[in-house]
């Protein structure tokens, strides 16, 4: 190596350092593991105003739901969509009653959300959200936007059983 590279190397910049993907950041190709199960991000929508995100995973023909928000701790939530159908927004019940199975509402909130990739809603808006659950621990989640209301049910997942594997 002649002696202008070397000087030239003392002082060139050293490539930046790549931050780590957290699986808040996920988007769509990125890869994660949730319980056991690999799955690829294909969308995500992001409601700023409470910090939170849903992805949209799939692992071959199965899609599921990972609800992230970020509280005092971070909570997750992984859903699958069921066939189900409400009329009003104005007439969603504090209980509901799906398979022999009372969930009951827990929260209830709407806010401003951003759509990128594959997501059941294509565009972003204002969304309403109930969150229900039943005496079993089981999780009920409807969502409400642009007139169509999208039904999913699944269960709390443990932050340990969440993992990014492959960030693009």
């Amino acid at each position: 190596m002649s002696l202008f590279k070397r000087i030239k190397n003392i002082w060139a910049k050293p490539a930046p350092v790549q931050a780590e993907k957290s699986i808040l950041s996920l988007t769509a190709g990125d890869v994660c593991e949730v319980s056991l199960v690999t799955y690829q991000v294909t969308g995500r929508t992001q409601n700023r105003s409470r910090n939170a995100v849903v992805l949209t995973l799939q692992d071959g023909t199965d899609i599921r739901y990972l609800c992230i928000e970020e509280r005092e701790r971070t909570v997750f939530a992984l859903y699958e969509q069921i066939d189900g159908r409400l009329d009003e927004i104005d007439e969603v019940p504090t209980t509901l009653e799906l398979d022999d199975r009372a969930y009951h509402m827990e929260e209830h909130f709407s806010g401003m959300i951003m759509a990128n990739g594959k997501t059941p809603f294509m565009q972003g808006g204002e969304q309403h959200v109930w969150q229900y659950q039943s005496d079993d621990m089981r999780l009920l989640r409807v969502e409400w936007q642009d007139g169509r209301f999208m039904l999913y049910t699944g269960e709390s997942v443990l932050p340990a059983d969440v993992h990014v594997l492959r960030g693009v």
